[in-house]
C-alpha cells in the first residue's frame, strides 16, 4: 500500500470516529448500524421514523437470502471506504418463501455475526402488537384491517408516517412486551413455522437507546 493510500485510509477512519463522537448522547458513542430490509419502502419508512443519524437503512426488494447477501455487499463496500458498522441487521419476513431460503438466511446471517429481525409471517404483525396480543396466524389483509381500525384511517403499506401514527395511537412498550412474550411461547423455537412471531422488538430496543 502506497503512502497516499495509507493516508486516505487513516483519514477515512478518523472521519468515522469523529462522526460517532458527534452523534453520541450524554458523552456516549452511538453504534454505526446498517439495517437492510426485505421491503423497499414499508420497513425502511418505519425505521427512518426513529430519525437517528447513526443508521444506514437500505431496502432490498428480495427474499431473505437476498437481504443477507445485500448486507454483506454493503458492509464490504463501506469497509473499503473506511466505514465500519458496529451492528448489521437483516430485516425480513417469512411470507411464502421456501424454508431453505428463510432458514438459509438465518444461518448465513449468524455466520457473518449479523443480527436478524424476522417476522412470521409479515412485518405488520409488529404494528398490530402495539395494540393487542395476537397469537393466532391471520392473513395479510386481516393485518391491514386491524391496523386501519387502530390508526383510524385506511392503512397504506408504504405509509411514510406509519412510525408516528403508531407512536400516536399505539404503545411501543406494549408491542415489545407482547412480541417477546409471543416469541418465548414457542418451545423449542422454529422461526419458519412459529406463526405468528416477530423479533423486530430486539432491533427496536437497540434503537431506543438513542431515540428516547
Amino acid at each position: 500500500m502506497g503512502s497516499d493510500d495509507l493516508f486516505k485510509k487513516r483519514k477515512a477512519a478518523r472521519k468515522v470516529a469523529d462522526y460517532k463522537r458527534k452523534t453520541g448522547k450524554k458523552g456516549e458513542d452511538r453504534d454505526l448500524i446498517l439495517i437492510v430490509c426485505e421491503g423497499t419502502k414499508s420497513e425502511p419508512n418505519y425505521f427512518h421514523g426513529f430519525k437517528l443519524t447513526n443508521l444506514t437503512i437500505e431496502g432490498c426488494g428480495g427474499d431473505p437470502l437476498t437481504v443477507v447477501d445485500k448486507a454483506i455487499s454493503i458492509q464490504t463496500s463501506e469497509k473499503a471506504k473506511g466505514k465500519i458498522f458496529d451492528q448489521v441487521w437483516c430485516v425480513f419476513d417469512r411470507d411464502s418463501f421456501p424454508a431453505y431460503r428463510f432458514n438459509g438466511a438465518l444461518q448465513k446471517a449468524e455466520a457473518r455475526d449479523f443480527k436478524v429481525a424476522y417476522s412470521n409471517e409479515a412485518f405488520e404483525l409488529w404494528y398490530v402488537l402495539h395494540f393487542e396480543y395476537l397469537n393466532t396466524g391471520i392473513s395479510r389483509n386481516d393485518y391491514g384491517d386491524k391496523i386501519s381500525h387502530y390508526i383510524q384511517e385506511d392503512y397504506q403499506k408504504n405509509d411514510p408516517y406509519i412510525f408516528d401514527k403508531l407512536q400516536q395511537f399505539g404503545d411501543q412498550n406494549l408491542a415489545i412486551r407482547y412480541a417477546a412474550r409471543l416469541v418465548n411461547s414457542y418451545n423449542p423455537r422454529d422461526p419458519y413455522n412459529d406463526n405468528p412471531s416477530t423479533t423486530v422488538y430486539t432491533l427496536v430496543e437497540i434503537l431506543n437507546k438513542w431515540y428516547k
